[in-house]
């Protein structure tokens, strides 16, 4: 009753509060990449191709800290993505909802690590910097194996302080990752297990119009936010790329918890099927579900099923997959039906195959949200959150794909839809160091625009641009809270030599909004400050086995808000070594 009190109050608050201001564009920036040891070793020859039609999340986590020390903390390196095929294969990204996040590594399309010929499988790294950070590493990994892999990933960074009262901004994380794999035949079996503790503060208690009278400081341990995840997961997948059947399923389990009463228990599972009915056709089969045991200050189940079934053929130029999508969530939020049914059309023309091509689709699918992916995103959730699936489509979209010179490759895509019950952040009028979720009385109009560029020259030079804009048509909200409209991210890497490279990264994000309140009644509209962060990172190989590493994050030295009343550090600088054995 009190999560439905809330919802309503915002909406009437959005009424009296009228129009939104616009935010400006912005950027923010990192470098991620593998061990500067590695840079040492002889690349594999690499095919050029065209950027594959999938959309990928860009992500920043909540503040410039724990995501900024992890991201840049491996080797930049972008090698160039291999073709695609003319095979139309539908898939679940284009009707996920927009991103609105920062990611902590390079992530555009079909950019992926580099791939080491042949080579160190552990490494160990350490790293310390400005606010008491420090940084360490371990990857222990088997020798490669034809019938079998395994490997250890162990993590830990921390700030002891922040740009806030000291250590009442500090944050941390430690994190451990177990995988393994068993080659049988045609078929490989897996798993793995991931453990994390993260650590922050509500920090945000400072700000215009947060009170009349100046508050005392907090002690760091009476605003302090802790997350345990825990994750398994178990598989089978088909080996043999030319067999009729491929295949993946699994089963997997995740649980959450925080530092006070709040946990999540996700029983997962997935499948993945395709089968060649002949060289021109196949039928494709993508399914999820999952059963999530939400206890708060009350208890409730949510469950989730989707699956899509295809017809995919292709007819010289032309690749067409037919399909529909079929849904159950059992939210039940603004009247929203639990069951959906959306069809799953999209067909690919090569006008110049391998170097021109235009595609179009018309769908829609229910994206699962949990606690635990909430709080990676915003780790200053409130208490007591309603969390519900949110539904995209019916959706629209029209793109290209090509290659129109050497090493250079282009992308855009137009989407327009509908999302019901698409969640917003907004903070709480009592706590405002707290967000609440708010969502839309109605269905949420978005149209995105999105474009990006790659450009190699081989592995001297690495240069790529990503750009997003979405326009949120919100009717009881007056403003899209806590969602920048407009991205965008330029990175670029260099090769100065066989010992030295040079990495960039630049990332832009639009303003989003929260609102003041003074003695817990609204005040006005607060744009966050636009986001422009600039990274810088240099990775020196002194032998085959040693390496040291500098890099400079936010060198532009804003304190932007990716949320309101969150700052992040400014300058902020690390430096370290990295050993490979």
């Amino acid at each position: 009753m009190n999560l439905l009190m809330k919802h309503f109050s915002v909406r009437g608050l959005s009424q009296r509060l009228g129009a939104p201001l616009v935010g400006a564009a912005v950027l923010a920036a990192v470098a991620g990449a593998l061990p500067a040891a590695a840079q040492a070793q002889p690349a594999k020859p690499r095919k050029g191709g065209t950027i594959q039609e999938a959309e990928i999340e860009i992500v920043k986590d909540r503040v410039n800290e724990l995501g900024t020390a992890t991201r840049n903390f491996d080797k930049i390196a972008v090698p160039a993505p291999p073709k695609s095929t003319r095979a139309a294969t539908y898939t679940y990204p284009d009707f996920r909802l927009p991103p609105d996040r920062l990611v902590p590594s390079v992530r555009v399309l079909t950019i992926k690590q580099e791939e080491l010929t042949p080579l160190y499988g552990n490494f160990l790294k350490a790293g310390i910097g400005n606010y008491g950070t420090f940084y360490g590493r371990a990857y222990l990994h088997s020798a490669r194996s034809a019938d079998h892999s395994y490997g250890l990933d162990l993590k830990h960074v921390n700030s002891l302080n922040g740009p806030v009262d000291g250590k009442n901004s500090g944050v941390s994380q430690t994190s451990a990752a177990l995988t393994g794999e068993l080659y049988k035949g045609n078929a490989a079996f897996g798993g793995a297990l991931d453990v994390s503790r993260e650590r922050y503060n509500f920090y945000g208690y400072t700000g215009p119009a947060a009170s009349p009278l100046p508050l005392p400081t907090p002690d760091a341990g009476d605003i302090k936010q802790v997350f345990t995840r825990v994750g398994a997961r178990a598989y089978a997948r088909n080996q043999a790329p030319g067999a009729a059947l491929q295949y993946e399923v699994g089963v997997g389990y995740k649980y959450w918890k925080d530092n006070y009463t709040a946990t999540e228990s996700n029983v997962l599972l997935n499948a993945r099927l395709g089968y060649a009915l002949s060289t021109t056709s196949r039928f494709g089969l993508n399914a999820d579900a999952s059963f999530i045991t939400d206890q708060d200050s009350l208890s409730r189940t949510r469950n989730f099923v989707q699956a899509t079934p295809a017809y995919e053929f292709t007819a010289g130029p032309l690749a067409v997959s037919l399909g529909l999508t079929l849904g159950y969530s059992s939210d039940a939020l603004n009247g929203v039906s639990r069951g959906a049914v959306y069809p799953a059309l999209r067909a690919t023309y090569a006008v110049v195959p391998d170097q021109f091509s235009v595609y179009g689709g018309f769908g829609g699918a229910i994206q699962r949200v949990t606690r635990n992916d909430l709080t990676a995103e915003n780790p200053w959730l409130n208490r007591n959150v309603f969390v519900a699936d949110s539904r995209r489509g019916p959706t629209g979209y029209l793109g290209f794909t090509s290659a129109p010179a050497r090493g250079l490759e282009l992308n855009g895509r137009f989407t327009v839809g509908t999302d019901k019950n698409l969640y917003f952040y907004l903070n709480d009028p009592l706590h405002q160091d707290k967000f609440n979720l708010v969502y839309d009385d109605r269905a949420t109009f978005n149209a995105n625009v999105h474009g990006e560029a790659l450009y190699s020259a081989g592995d001297k030079l690495r240069l790529g641009a990503r750009a997003d804009y979405n326009y949120y048509g919100t009717h009881a909200l007056a403003q899209p809270f806590g969602r920048p409209e407009f991205q965008a991210t330029v990175f670029g890497t260099y090769n100065a030599s066989d010992k030295l490279l040079l990495g960039v990264e630049t990332y832009f994000y639009s303003a989003n909004y929260g609102i003041s309140y003074a003695n817990g009644l609204a005040d006005f509209y607060r744009a966050t400050t636009p986001i422009y962060d600039l990274n810088l990172r240099a990775d020196y190989r002194i032998t085959s086995n040693l390496s040291i590493f500098a890099m400079g994050n936010n060198l532009a030295n804003r304190q932007y808000q990716q949320f309101y009343r969150y700052p992040v550090k400014g300058i902020n600088v690390l430096g370290g070594a990295t050993y490979a054995f």
